[in-house]
């Protein structure tokens, strides 16, 4: 039998667990205070796939996103291009890796440039991660280099956006083997946890050290945006965790959200 989170929904209806909310509204209030933050500095989500329960800190403010929405070109490469799922070379392989993983800028512009601005976003548009009516999502509008076009989202003129509900409905549905089909979310996820590229860590995985979990993710950092988002999977944990945040101490809210949200999924039934 697969595990009941195969036939969870996550759109714009879906309730939140107001137990887990409260919690998870306590945790941002306390490390806010500890760092400085204004509420609209940090967005929060947390799915546990164990339960199915669900909290969200303003889940459609759209936020530049940095270098998360690469997981957006991933998609479309692999929407654009069905035959890479049984024919994909060891050199794409890592280099896709490279890019989703280690957030390398120069593979992400390579394949980006390859399939066209355009198109990417309109395979993110297809899925409904981007929806103008209900605050944006996930957005690439420039390739990452220094040159080339750029195509702002039409919400929060950004060139490279997300917001933590079309996060996690990302990552979500990779764990439901529904981004583009199960074959291809399975080579998908397997490109996220590349094992022969490190971690960097930061953000989450720095907050996690030590634990016995397994993390794929993908992080973001550009001057005071500092962001994080992954599926944490342990013995007695399975959970997606997004955090946003705009604010130099952005990193260490990460650090300390991914310890406190952990102690929280641990064993939880």
């Amino acid at each position: 039998m697969k595990p009941k989170f195969y036939g969870y929904t996550l759109d714009f209806t879906t309730q939140v667990d107001a137990e887990l909310q409260g919690k998870v509204e306590g945790i941002d209030t306390v490390l806010r205070a500890k760092h400085g933050m204004k509420p609209e500095q940090t967005m929060v989500g947390v799915l546990d796939l164990r339960t199915l329960r669900l909290a969200m800190l303003r889940p459609d403010k759209m936020e530049y996103a940095a270098s998360v929405p690469k997981i957006g070109i991933l998609l479309a490469y692999f929407q654009l291009h069905p035959e890479a799922v049984t024919n994909l070379s060891a050199q794409t392989r890592h280099e896709l890796g490279l890019m989703a993983k280690a957030s390398n800028n120069e593979m992400a512009a390579k394949f980006s440039q390859g399939m066209g601005l355009k198109q990417v976003q309109r395979v993110l548009n297809e899925y409904h991660l981007y929806e103008t009516n209900h605050g944006g999502g996930i957005w690439v509008g420039k390739h990452y280099s220094k040159e080339g076009e750029r195509i702002p989202d039409p919400i929060g003129n950004v060139s490279h956006g997300a917001t933590v509900r079309q996060l996690l409905r990302y990552f979500l549905w990779l764990e439901q083997g529904k981004l583009v089909s199960p074959e291809a979310s399975k080579v998908m996820r397997e490109i996220f946890e590349s094992p022969e590229i490190p971690h960097d860590q930061i953000k989450f995985v720095k907050g996690l050290a030590g634990r016995d979990v397994k993390i794929i993710r993908k992080w973001g950092s550009w001057q005071t945006w500092l962001h994080d988002s992954a599926v944490v999977m342990g013995a007695d944990r399975h959970y997606i965790l997004v955090g946003l945040t705009s604010h130099p101490q952005g990193d260490a809210y990460l650090e300390e959200l991914a310890r406190a949200v952990d102690d929280l999924m641990v064993g939880a039934k």
